[in-house]
């Protein structure tokens, strides 16, 4: 499919995206703020400035859409017909940061929570907030370092 859109619409669309404070992102803060989770948001002085820090659990969590993180095997990541190869550039870019990310929290025994948009989306869709509560409590109970929760993970 080529763009029907001019360089200068396009460029407006794209600048108008949101890197925090995004619609997955609030509903799971507003989700685990609402079962008592205490967390600090977009951690500037940490490396990836994690969507939510829980000092309590040593745990930083990442809130990845699944289409700028190239979420595999999921329907809302893929590469645009248009300009393939910018967007492959930039998809790999964005792939080999956020595993290099985990492995230096990892590596300092800090856990790694990986929530995807699709995750939220289905959740949102099924009204099973519980489910995906679960989920995350089990993960900050258990000594496992990592853990991703994708749409295929809820029920």
């Amino acid at each position: 499919m080529v763009d029907n859109r001019s360089e200068e619409k396009r460029s407006q669309n794209m600048a108008s995206i949101r890197n925090k404070d995004t619609k997955p992102e609030v509903f799971l803060r507003c989700l685990l703020f609402r079962e008592g989770y205490r967390y600090r948001k977009n951690c500037k002085n940490m490396l990836g400035h994690p969507d939510l820090w829980l000092k309590k659990y040593n745990t930083v969590v990442f809130v990845n859409g699944c289409f700028w993180h190239m979420h595999k095997g999921c329907r809302y990541s893929g590469i645009p017909k248009s300009r393939s190869d910018y967007w492959k550039a930039k998809f790999d870019y964005n792939v080999k940061r956020d595993v290099y990310n985990q492995q230096v929290y990892i590596e300092k025994k800090v856990k790694v929570l990986v929530v995807w948009e699709c995750a939220i989306k289905k959740t949102i869709k099924t009204k099973n907030e519980r489910e995906l509560l679960d989920l995350i409590e089990s993960f900050l109970n258990t000594e496992e370092l990592f853990l991703e929760i994708g749409e295929k993970s809820i029920a």
